[in-house]
């Protein structure tokens, strides 16, 4: 990643106040800027440490007005709204480190397996019989796809991560390393042997539109069904949602 604040004020619709062709390489907190980094200053409580971050760049509100001399070497960019603004970088930034399509050795895809263009699937990567998996899909190392799995477009499953038969996970769905969704849900029923008899967990995982799961997270199969996270539903590292 190489811009200049000219660009980068470009794409952000903002004000340059400095030098327009200083270069960024790369992103940074205000408080730990160095030379040909990006930062940003939203909350006004880290005003402090603007007035002597090394970063080259710093996205600000246009309302910013600052109660100090500035560093010579730092270059703002002001915009409506300078979190926004910044999120936006992130994400651009993210997708310069994205695997590219391909589909890594030793890893398994079944032969019935549907898949759309653009898919990464990473090294000792599993994808079972009949699953379906849209565009612009990356799985990454040692995920398991199991049979049945519907996966829908841009999609990313970090290592580890398991989907259990027939599980549906909708597009634009993040799913962290070592979640597990679809994993029998805690069915048992006493006998008269004062035990435990399971109950069968014969339902499914539905995952709609633009949800996030983060790692080490279990969503448990429906009994009967389907146990159901709704569009947009952002789940923390380590959250257990149970069936149904």
């Amino acid at each position: 990643m190489e811009f200049t604040a000219e660009q980068i004020a470009g794409i952000l619709s903002g004000e340059i106040q400095g030098d327009s062709q200083v270069i960024v390489r790369g992103l940074s907190k205000i408080e730990e800027g160095k030379p040909n980094t990006l930062s940003f200053l939203a909350n006004l409580k880290y005003e402090e440490f603007i007035y002597n971050t090394g970063a080259s760049v710093a996205i600000v509100n246009k309302s910013f007005v600052p109660s100090a001399e500035l560093p010579k070497t730092l270059t703002l960019i002001k915009v409506d709204d300078a979190y926004a603004c910044f999120a936006k970088l992130l994400e651009a930034y993210n997708q310069f480190r994205t695997k590219q399509p391909q589909i890594e050795q030793p890893s398994y895809l079944h032969e019935s397996a549907i898949i759309g263009d653009g898919l990464y699937l990473g090294a000792f990567s599993y994808v079972g019989a009949d699953a379906k998996i849209g565009a612009d899909v990356k799985i990454y190392p040692h995920a398991y796809i199991g049979e049945n799995v519907v996966i829908g477009d841009g999609c990313v499953i970090y290592a580890g991560a398991k989907i259990y038969a027939d599980c549906v996970i909708g597009k634009h769905c993040v799913i962290h390393a070592g979640a597990v969704i679809g994993a029998d849900g805690f069915g048992f029923a006493p006998n008269q042997e004062n035990g435990y008899n399971k109950v069968p967990q014969i339902g499914n995982v539905v995952l709609e539109d633009y949800v996030e799961i983060g790692a080490n997270t279990c969503v448990d199969r429906a009994t009967l069904g389907s146990t159901i996270l709704r569009r947009g539903v952002k789940l923390d590292n380590l959250v257990q949602i149970a069936h149904n």
